[in-house]
């Protein structure tokens, strides 16, 4: 069986994950309930997430030379996920990611330590990986210069870029003219987009200069074909625990399954994002493929 080839260009991060009843107020001091720590970082999550299903990955990122680097470097491994292309900076920390999980949802402060590293060059030297691969894939917790350096890499090569504009931020005309499909949520597009507060998703979706695949949330995601027709896919019901890593669940799985064209890759990536909410922690929660199928196979009965 073929092996999609996934290179992902972002994030590693330590995700330290605190749970309580609710959110503080500011200035509030609640007790938690439970802390774990975990593996994380949006790039990083979307590698294993591709990996679990099956895809041939290579994540393009940095790690601090500490504790917490070598960890995420093995967890990475652990899973599958090519990491010959992920230097290890001795002047800087790995990423972290304190994370508060109430009632199912999250809020989240990410300090980008090594992640800032990352260079434009650290990106060309993995060329030959954004050459042979199906998708390339990207979000925003490196520097800019290097998500624009792998969108010219992948276009050099006729591969699709995909991008995840997390956390959200207004997008340079460059960049967008060379992204073959963004994935936001409602908020991230309008602000990628710097469109005013208020307008429609559907509208929003058609003012985009590039294809669109918006995830909003329980109402699984909407996306645009290329005569501009605007297509919604439900959400798989799920029962919440952690919905961290749902998206990054989401664009893992979309990646793995873009040959099988875009109504099927979305209805596969929001079965993989649901399925991801019902367990604790982002990489920990991400289905492996028989539990995909198993999972889909139960919706057509």
């Amino acid at each position: 069986m073929y092996r999609a080839k996934i290179t992902v260009v972002g994030s590693i991060n330590m995700d330290m994950v605190t749970q309580c009843r609710r959110f503080p107020d500011i200035g509030e001091t609640l007790m938690g309930t439970d802390f774990q720590r975990y593996s994380g970082g949006k790039g990083a999550n979307q590698a294993v997430a591709a990996a679990r299903l099956g895809a041939d990955v290579t994540m393009v990122g940095a790690v601090g030379d500490d504790g917490f680097g070598y960890e995420l470097l093995t967890v990475l491994n652990r899973e599958g996920v090519n990491t010959d292309y992920v230097k290890t900076l001795p002047d800087l920390p790995s990423g972290m990611a304190n994370i508060t999980v109430a009632d199912g949802e999250n809020q989240i402060i990410v300090v980008p330590g090594a992640n800032s590293g990352l260079t434009p060059a650290d990106v060309e030297a993995a060329e030959s990986r954004i050459a042979e691969a199906d998708v390339v894939l990207a979000q925003l917790e490196i520097p800019m210069d290097c998500v624009i350096t792998a969108a010219k890499l992948a276009a050099k090569h006729g591969k699709p870029f995909v991008l995840n504009p997390a956390p959200a931020q207004r997008l340079p005309e460059e960049l967008l003219e060379l992204v073959t499909l963004l994935t936001p949520n409602t908020t991230e597009l309008a602000c990628s987009l710097g469109l005013p507060a208020g307008m429609s998703a559907e509208e929003m979706i058609r003012r985009s200069r590039c294809p669109v695949l918006m995830t909003i949330g329980s109402d699984g995601a909407l996306y645009n074909d290329e005569n501009g027709q605007i297509h919604h896919q439900p959400a798989f019901r799920a029962i919440p625990v952690d919905s961290t890593g749902a998206g990054d669940t989401f664009n893992g799985a979309f990646a793995v399954y873009w040959k099988d064209g875009m109504a099927s890759a979305v209805k596969k990536a929001c079965a993989a994002a649901a399925l991801s909410i019902a367990k604790a922690g982002a990489q920990s929660g991400m289905p492996f493929e028989e539990e995909l199928e198993a999972f889909l196979a139960q919706q057509a009965v």
